[in-house]
């Protein structure tokens, strides 16, 4: 049995998210037994001139719906960068949740030579549907998670490998 464009991107995205929200879990669990201002965590980054934790978790977001997107062919939902709170980040995760898992397995299997054209300013990259998974999205999408995971680790969240690879099945298994 090989390895289907699908299976090597929705899943991944949709547990690797519900995985981000796990983190927020246990940060603001950590927040309020250390009384830390959850608009500090919000506001951390790893250094200067890098995104913050909400840009951290905007951009995985991003990463995951237009990738699942740009995979089966559609648009992704606009969301327009404007979370402050925790509350506001979760919200954000559960819709791009929503819209992943609503990706169909036949709108992206058999995609795999679909021309993908990424413009920016001054450049534009094509790709095929596979090597924009997994040389380009993937990468990016799996880029932002990880900074987000580092960043709440820099901050005193006591946050393991564990949480980064299984936290929601292991929170849901533990319920």
């Amino acid at each position: 049995m090989s390895l289907s464009l699908y299976d090597a991107s929705i899943p991944v995205f949709a547990t690797m998210l519900k995985n981000l929200n796990h983190f927020l879990d246990k940060a603001q669990t950590f927040a309020a037994d250390e009384h830390v201002e959850l608009s500090t965590l919000t506001a951390s980054s790893l250094g200067h001139g890098m995104a913050d934790f909400t840009r951290q978790i905007q951009l995985a977001s991003d990463a995951a719906k237009s990738g699942a997107a740009r995979l089966a062919g559609v648009e992704p939902p606009p969301m327009p960068d404007t979370e402050t709170t925790f509350a506001e980040l979760h919200e954000r995760i559960a819709k791009t949740i929503a819209f992943v898992e609503s990706i169909q397995r036949d709108q992206v299997d058999g995609k795999e030579a679909r021309v993908i054209t990424l413009t920016f300013p001054g450049r534009t990259m094509e790709f095929t549907g596979q090597s924009f998974l997994l040389t380009f999205n993937m990468p990016n999408f799996l880029f932002h998670v990880t900074t987000a995971y580092a960043i709440l680790r820099k901050e005193g969240v006591p946050l393991g490998k564990m949480d980064f690879l299984a936290g929601a099945q292991m929170a849901a298994m533990a319920a």
